[in-house]
């Protein structure tokens, strides 16, 4: 098959910083057996092309200006590239805006098929975070559109179909499309199960970009509520300026929390190794990679309900409400008590994970393209 897969960004040269692995795991090994162009919306300031785990990227150069002409655009380069470099079987946008909201125009254009992942904040709006793509008019109605005009649309989890159903039910459209749930597999060869000592003290880790929908006030909330000796690792970038690690000295908690900032996955499966638990608090994710690692790693995973911790909630992980520290707190500490629920849990869930890996990912994602090619 020849693939074109649409992304605004993730696919950096230098194949490290400025990545998202699922994605680098999922374009490696459709490259194998396919020929794969990538087409990147708006990440490098000039076009470019290059080759990266054996596809080709072409960047098609940042757009300024106002939401609505950036998008008209990107989709004349998009549809440049794609007259250029096509014919192609099949068009795989990954995430909503913009890739879908492009490339499912132009793949119409050219009487090619079009499948869009949603895994971001496409089907939710969160309006004092200012969060989600439900909470403008515009946007709104440019993601209904997109779902109603691809032919084939794929989420992550059971939670994020559930808000796909929905958001279908209000519109009235989608009847008679596709509409898959293939789970982001993860390369688990980085992720083993190591034997870790049992505490006190407790060493819990979160991994995430700190930003708001990641809700760090919730989790240091809950881990002010919790002994001394429980302590926090988190990994990511800070895109917020120090508001959280300011706040964690105001709760007092700044000598129990190690910010690592961005580390590359080797370190990151490092701290899961002599992590007891995986925390999640956000409002909301669509899937989060992290509970995967962690799960390879045998680490089990409390948190809000969003995302694989609500799909896999009660046997493979635990749930709490969105935005409830005290909840939040109680479950950490309940299963901190319980090392056996802590490794039933961990067993179960790494068993799904390793089960449902990249390889297994990239399987669904040719399933599907053939089923969308053949009609």
């Amino acid at each position: 098959m020849k693939i074109a897969f649409v992304v605004p960004g993730g696919v950096d040269r230098g194949g490290r910083e400025r990545v998202v692995p699922v994605l680098l795991w999922l374009i490696e090994r459709l490259a194998r057996k396919h020929e794969v162009h990538v087409i990147v919306l708006d990440y490098y300031p000039k076009p470019c092309t290059y080759q990266l785990l054996g596809a080709t990227i072409h960047d098609v150069g940042r757009v300024t200006g106002p939401s609505g002409f950036r998008r008209l655009r990107l989709a004349a380069r998009l549809n440049e590239e794609m007259r250029r470099y096509g014919p192609f079987d099949i068009v795989h946008a990954y995430w909503g805006m913009p890739a879908g909201v492009v490339a499912v125009p132009a793949a119409k254009q050219l009487g090619v098929p079009s499948l869009v992942t949603l895994s971001s904040g496409e089907l939710v709006g969160i309006g004092d975070i200012s969060y989600g793509l439900q909470r403008r008019v515009v946007d709104r109605i440019a993601i209904r559109r997109l779902i109603r005009r691809a032919s084939a649309v794929a989420v992550p989890t059971s939670y994020m179909a559930k808000l796909l159903s929905s958001l279908e039910a209000e519109s009235g459209g989608g009847a008679g499309r596709i509409r898959e749930i293939i789970p982001s597999g993860i390369d688990t060869s980085h992720f083993g199960a190591i034997g870790r000592s049992d505490g006190p003290p407790w060493r819990l880790i979160r991994v995430g970009s700190i930003n708001a929908v990641k809700d760090y006030p919730t989790m240091l909330r809950a881990l002010a509520a919790l002994p001394a000796q429980v302590t926090l690792d988190v990994v990511g970038e800070d895109t917020l300026g120090g508001a959280v690690q300011k706040l964690a000295r105001e709760l007092g908690v700044d000598g129990r929390v190690t910010f690592h900032g961005w580390q590359p996955t080797e370190c990151v499966a490092a701290l899961y190794a002599r992590a007891h638990l995986n925390v999640v608090a956000s409002r909301h994710e669509a899937c989060n990679i992290s509970v995967l690692e962690a799960a390879c790693a045998g680490t089990p995973t409390v948190g809000t309900a969003v995302g694989f911790v609500a799909d896999w909630d009660p046997d493979r992980a635990v749930a709490v409400p969105v935005q409830d520290s005290r909840a939040l707190a109680a479950a950490i500490a309940a299963l901190l008590r319980d090392p056996a629920k802590r490794v039933r849990i961990a067993a179960a869930a790494r068993r799904w994970a390793v089960t449902h890996d990249a390889d297994w990912t990239t399987r669904a994602y040719e399933s599907l393209y053939l089923r969308l090619i053949r009609g």
